[in-house]
């Protein structure tokens, strides 16, 4: 049962009451959004495809040898490098990320000859290409005004393009922004813990991001939460699926996919509550392109299209499981999955905080674990904690 049949006192807008005290914490969409300048935000997944495609026509791949590559500084211009390709018609700029490829593939540190002069940076960098070990490399050009280099690969670079992602979120989620039950995701109001999901699209609250060198995408189903039990006011517990996606057609990064369910996303586009994160990853080697098709969008859709009753059910099976009465059975319970003496009296006292009554069921430990991990400064430290409370409620199911 969903909590929109279940609300009858839910307001005409939509918005309803989430408790983020619960379940795991994630910063990675807010980083992405803390970051990027307005020329890297869009307002649909429309202008997006259109950017990033527009972008993938004006560009060209080939594989060449690399002591081919020619290096020289512009007359002109005594600060800037061009690379004079084989069977090129003109010299091409290398971009900022394009050259530090460039250095990283040769063993010439890019950091360091960016502070010489043009001319002796080009030697160094001619140096490396002439004795360059591999012999051969991919290269991404694209002309958009002047011919720039944007990617230097490996020859065995599986390249991933941008647009297939965004096209292949767009088979699921149309324009993102309310078209289909996928979109941008509302705001949480900390002063009274509601949340609305019907909020307008703008550069301070979208979650489509591209780049030169990536597109980021996150994308929820919060106009159609779910309730997974209830809170210790008697309340429902409420969730919304979602999932964010990523890629670097030029070798920045990998392509990712990472679906859960969460209860609330703030202003700075923190995921609160999180719960059941899942997360697939694919290097570009050879055989991207193929794990592509036959994972990763597969991947997408079945998640898109799947029922949350596996996911319900989970919770209320941890819900319904007791496993500690006692306190020796509360220490126990945890330290034999691993928890120090001083772990385990930070979690049970954190429930009882919390719940006001002391852990007993699985789910009881899990956000007692969850909410413990919140607090650690160390991203490491605390992904690992969230990892151990996630298999403690899969082996509730």
């Amino acid at each position: 049962m969903t909590a929109i049949e279940i609300m009858d006192d839910r307001p005409e807008s939509g918005c309803y009451k989430v408790d983020v005290s619960r379940g795991g914490h994630n910063g990675r969409v807010s980083s992405e959004w803390f970051s990027r300048p307005d020329d890297e935000k869009y307002l649909s997944l429309s202008d997006l495809y259109t950017s990033v495609k527009g972008r993938a026509d004006q560009s060209r791949t080939r594989t060449v040898e690399s002591a081919a590559i020619r290096v020289e500084a512009h007359r002109d211009d005594p600060e800037k490098l061009a690379l004079i390709l084989p069977d090129a018609e003109a010299p091409v700029a290398p971009t900022h990320w394009s050259f530090g490829q460039l250095g990283s593939l040769v063993g010439a540190p890019a950091a360091y000859l960016r502070q010489l002069p043009a001319p002796l940076a080009g030697i160094n960098l001619q140096y490396g290409l002439t004795n360059h070990r591999a012999e051969q490399v991919k290269t991404m050009e694209v002309a958009n005004g002047r011919t720039e280099l944007r990617a230097v690969t490996g020859p065995d670079y599986g390249r991933i393009y941008d647009h297939e992602l965004v096209s292949a979120v767009q088979r699921i989620a149309g324009d993102g922004v309310g078209d289909t039950r996928w979109k941008v995701p509302g705001v949480l109001d900390w002063s009274t813990g509601v949340y609305n999901p019907m909020v307008d699209v703008t550069n301070d609250t979208t979650t489509l991001y591209a780049s030169d060198r990536d597109v980021f995408l996150f994308l929820v189903d919060d106009l159609n939460p779910i309730e997974a039990g209830t809170l210790p006011d008697g309340s429902p517990d409420l969730f919304f699926r979602g999932f964010y996606c990523w890629n670097s057609e030029v070798g920045a990064k990998t392509l990712g996919i990472a679906s859960f369910y969460l209860r609330a996303v703030c202003q700075n586009r923190n995921l609160w509550g999180v719960e059941d994160f899942q997360e697939i990853s694919i290097r570009h080697s050879k055989y991207a392109a193929n794990r592509f098709a036959h994972e990763a969008a597969p991947a997408l859709a079945n998640f898109a299209d799947s029922s949350p009753q596996p996911f319900i059910q989970g919770i209320r099976s941890a819900r319904e499981r007791i496993v500690a009465r006692s306190d020796e059975d509360r220490t126990d319970f945890l330290r034999k999955r691993g928890f120090s003496k001083a772990e385990s009296g930070k979690i049970v006292e954190t429930v009882l905080a919390e719940e006001g009554r002391p852990p007993e069921s699985v789910f009881d430990f899990v956000q007692g674990i969850t909410a413990v991990a919140r607090s650690k400064p160390q991203q490491d430290a605390r992904l690992t904690m969230e990892t151990r409370a996630k298999k403690l409620l899969e082996l509730a199911a």
